[in-house]
């Protein structure tokens, strides 16, 4: 085996006793377009289940999907997430479909744990870039371009006519006293 390829292997494994080598998870901004936002708070996509320790390790307390359940992607991470001793709240957001309540969920959500450091993901971080934007815009009044910012860096809405109509709608409820 070439020498350089067996170093990384090496690399990427540790020794833990009576379980023998074990793979070394992935660091966290390894995840598909991770983001902290802040120190309370940040956003990704999927994330592995092995990584969920370090989650952990950094201080998150609290875990919110927002993907849609998938046994093969996410099946078995309330669990993994649970067994850290991390609170987990799934709010499966259809990417064809989202909606107001939806929203409204992820608001509650984040305003319950608002004292706790906070992990959001989904398959992409497209679903909770948008919701992490809404959140930080809209309740925690952060300015538009500051929190829109965070958003861009991950895609534009305005893409899916979908999105940017769950945007509007958010906002219109938000200026009307709901959401």
């Amino acid at each position: 085996m070439n020498r350089h390829l067996t170093t990384a292997i090496l690399a990427m494994t540790i020794f833990v006793p009576g379980l023998g080598a074990q793979p070394v998870p992935e660091p966290l901004e390894s995840i598909e377009n991770f983001q902290v936002i802040d120190d309370r708070l940040a956003s990704a996509g999927q994330i592995a289940p092995d990584q969920i320790p370090l989650l952990r390790e950094q201080g998150y307390e609290v875990v919110i999907n927002l993907a849609v359940a998938d046994e093969e992607r996410n099946g078995l991470e309330g669990f993994h997430v649970a067994r850290e001793g991390l609170t987990y709240v799934h709010i499966p957001v259809v990417w064809t479909d989202p909606r107001t309540e939806d929203v409204r969920k992820f608001f509650d959500t984040m305003q319950a744990h608002r004292d706790r450091k906070i992990f959001v993901h989904c398959f992409a971080n497209m679903r909770a870039s948008v919701f992490v934007y809404l959140y930080r815009a809209l309740v925690e009044g952060v300015p538009e371009e500051e929190a829109a910012a965070t958003l861009h860096e991950v895609w534009d809405p305005a893409n899916r006519p979908e999105w940017a109509a769950l945007i509007e709608r958010v906002r219109a409820e938000h200026a009307g006293g709901g959401a």
